[in-house]
Parts: structure tokens; sequence; C-alpha cells
């Protein structure tokens, strides 16, 4: 821990906290082009972090890249096939299986950590790294359930631990002129928001299959952790667990809109300063009734209602995913069709769609001409981030966790909001449930379980 905090000193005192300062475009297009993947790849050896990655195939292979500036120092990961190229690549890093062990073994050498895991490790994961004093990187959403969610925001606030979940769209520009429109007028008041996703894209409202052996090289009983012991899969690509299917089971992930919301709903939920809602139905069909044991439903649509705030309204939120999509809005032009997610904000003076990796546009594409050229667009006025990593690097660094803008004290509450979602889209459809923020409670006793982690025996937060 010493060593630890002694060479993130040294650290800060070479760290360019200005680039949060606002710069011009072309600028941030040289320094953070893809993420600040390119310019800082050069950074010289007094500045690199020492990072620990724990999961390091799929998605994780896309975050080893983008902190490819700093020294690859250790690599985890249950999966000898999946992990294969990320050490491969990366021959001098430590390697290992359990991240418990690298943790124990590496600890005082680290500066950071990333977490790339199944959803149902990311909490036990965060909170060991945590208590070691480590920053931490950790994928969306930042946790199975809402109570794991609770208590990873609050241990990093209290001990003001730099953290960031990986909701990359979060640092774009897209995401900060959302904010600026809005909050400049361009909308008018915005009192209904529809958010939509093509997910999944893996086999949901399935009943979870027959035992199969997990292969020999994967450890399964270290992939399982906290979650209850279960079988491997069945006898298809389809019906196995892993590497990607675990997102449908609830024992593991927390279906599409888990997946998704962290990207989709953050736009909204930043730009309109949401804060926790009041209530949340869900509404889904499932064509095998037996999966409601198991699986999230194919398809759903969910309801999410909010506060007013001062002088802005109450919002309704709606998620839609699987096969459904939010109405057609009349004004938009016939030859435009709707991406394969996206958001739409109705306001009462105009409407706006974007998705979370594009820049937003008025619709119809007259509005947008016709504020132009008035000159109406509102000003840019919100720091430019240098890139989603960078942010994460830059408040190691100077040890501040206000720098990197998705934060605990911002990912943990959305989070909880997306969890409330898959809490209603379990206890089933058409319950709404009222919700208690802070004491973390619905009016339903079912779902006031499923709120709590519960971890099988071995296993603690």
């Amino acid at each position: 821990m010493t060593n630890q905090i002694c060479r993130r000193k040294v650290l800060a005192a070479s760290a360019a906290v200005a680039a949060f300062n606002i710069v011009p475009s072309s600028v941030l297009a040289q320094s953070a082009r893809k993420d600040g993947k390119s310019r800082n790849n050069q950074l010289p050896p007094s500045e690199r972090l020492n990072l620990g990655f724990v999961g390091i195939g799929g998605k994780g292979r896309i975050n080893i890249q983008g902190c490819a500036a700093h020294n690859i120092h250790s690599l985890c990961d249950v999966d000898q096939v999946r992990s294969a190229p990320s050490f491969k690549k990366h021959p001098p890093a430590k390697r290992f299986e359990d991240w418990r062990v690298m943790l124990d073994k590496e600890a005082k050498n680290l500066d950071a950590v990333v977490i790339t895991t199944p959803d149902h490790t990311h909490a036990v994961v965060a909170m060991a790294a945590m208590q070691l004093g480590l920053p931490i990187y950790c994928e969306k959403p930042l946790t199975r359930t809402i109570s794991e969610a609770r208590i990873l925001t609050e241990y990093a606030r209290e001990n003001k631990i730099v953290c960031q979940m990986g909701n990359q769209g979060h640092a774009r520009e897209g995401a900060r002129l959302v904010n600026e429109w809005i909050k400049g007028g361009l909308l008018g008041d915005v009192a209904e928001v529809h958010c939509w996703s093509d997910r999944p894209i893996w086999p949901q409202g399935i009943v979870r299959p027959k035992a199969q052996p997990a292969p020999s090289t994967l450890n399964w009983d270290l992939w399982l952790g906290p979650a209850p012991d279960a079988p491997f899969g069945g006898t298809d690509k389809d019906s196995v667990v892993a590497p990607f299917n675990w997102r449908a089971y609830y024992d593991y992930g927390a279906g599409a809109l888990g997946d998704m919301g962290a990207h989709i709903m953050d736009y909204p939920v930043w730009a309109l300063g949401l804060g926790a809602p009041l209530s949340v139905e869900a509404e889904f069909e499932r064509t095998n009734p037996a999966s409601a044991k198991h699986t999230y439903p194919s398809s759903a649509t969910v309801t999410f209602q909010f506060a007013a705030r001062g002088a802005r309204p109450p919002v309704t939120l709606k998620w839609f995913d699987g096969k459904t999509l939010p109405p057609r809005p009349e004004a938009l032009e016939k030859e435009r069709t709707l991406t394969s997610s996206g958001m739409i904000f109705h306001g009462s003076k105009n409407s706006m769609m974007c998705t979370h990796k594009t820049t937003p546009r008025l619709f119809p594409e007259s509005a947008m001409q016709a504020v132009a050229r008035a000159g109406e667009i509102p000003p840019k006025t919100m720091q430019r981030s240098p890139g989603h990593y960078v942010e994460w690097f830059n408040a190691i660094k100077a040890n501040d966790p206000s720098i990197a803008k998705s934060n605990f004290d911002y990912a943990g509450p959305l989070t909880e909001t997306i969890l409330l979602g898959c809490v209603a889209e379990r206890v089933g459809a058409g319950t709404k449930l009222m919700w208690d923020s802070k004491n973390m409670k619905t009016d339903h006793e079912l779902a006031n379980r499923l709120i709590q982690h519960e971890y099988r025996e071995g296993w603690t937060l």
C-alpha cells in the first residue's frame, strides 16, 4: 500500500490534468483519437501505470488495447483459450488464473486494476481491489445487483478510490452536446424519452440446459465464483453459458437492459439530471413460461417514471429491446430508419435523436437546419474529454476521483436505475414497482429479495 501511494505521487507530479480544459476539436482529434490511444502510446516510462487485468478475452482485449500506453503488468483469466491471444501479445506480463492470487502476489506492484469479467463477479473483484487501495476500471453494468452497486459506490466515496465504469460513450462528444442542447433550452421541456436496443443477440427466454461438463481449458468453478453451483451448459453452442450467453441468466448477467442500458440510458439520465426513479414497470411475453425461472425475456418494454426536478417536468423514460421498438415519431422523415439502438428526446419545442456513438440531430432535418441558420444552437460550455480511459489515468495520477466522469458516484446510481428495470422483468409483466431509493426497497416482497446479493459459501463481498 505504501509503495502504491509513493509511486502515484511520483506519477502525479507529471500528470497533465489540464487535459480536461475545453480545447479546440482539432487538438482533441490529434491527442485523443480513438479514445486517447494514439499519442499516449509514446508516454515516457515515468508516466506509465502498472495495470492488472482480470478478464482478458473478448471485451478484455479491447480494454487492454485502450490501456496500451501503460505497462500491462499482470493478466488473469479462467479460460485458457479465450486468454491465449492476450497472453501471446504481452509476453512480459505475469500470468494468473485466479484473480485472488494475482492480487495477493502483485497488489504491491500494481497502480490499478481493470475488470472485464461477467457481471456476477464484478463486485467481488472490485471490492477486493479497492480494499487494497487500488483504483479500478470496471466494465458495465457496474454490478449484477442493486445492493452491490450501492456498497461499491459508498466504499469508493468514503475511501476516495479513483474508479471508472466502462460506459465509454460517456466520454464522447455526443454526450456533451446532448447535455448542452437540453440545458440550453433547444428542446424546451423534455417530458418523455425513448431508448432502444436490438439486444439480446444471445438466446433469452430459455430454460437452463441440462448438465454438460465444462471444457478442460475452462476453470468452471472459478468462473462461477460467487454464483450458485450449476452446470456449464447443454449440447450445442446456443445452450452453453460461457463465454457469451451468460448475459441471459439471472445468476450471471442482467439481460439486454443490463448490457446496453449503461450506454443508452446514460445520456438522458445525465442530461436531464433524472436521479432515482419513482417507479418502474415491465411488459413482455414469454413463449416458454418455464424460462421465467432462469433467464430474462427475449423482448421487453420497461417504463421508468422520474419526478420533476425544480422547474423541469416529470419524465417518462421507456426502454425497448429485442423485437420491440419505440413508436415511430410522426415528424421523422419517411426515408429515415431507426438505428439498431438509440434514443429519442421528445421536447415541447423540438425533438432530437441520436445513439451513444453519434452526435445528436433534431428532427425533422428541416428543424435542425432552421435552428442552425438562426444561430440558436447552444454554445459548447462543458469540458471535453480526452477519452474514457485517459480520464481514468489522469484521475489516478492526480489522485482525484472527480476527473473520471463515470466514477461510481455517477455510475453507481445509474446502475441502480438500470438494475431496477431488470428486477421488474423478473417480478413479472405488468407489475408496477414503487421505488424507495434511500432505503433501497420497493413495495413488492419478491423484488426486495432480488435487490439483495447472495453468494455461495466461501465467497463474500
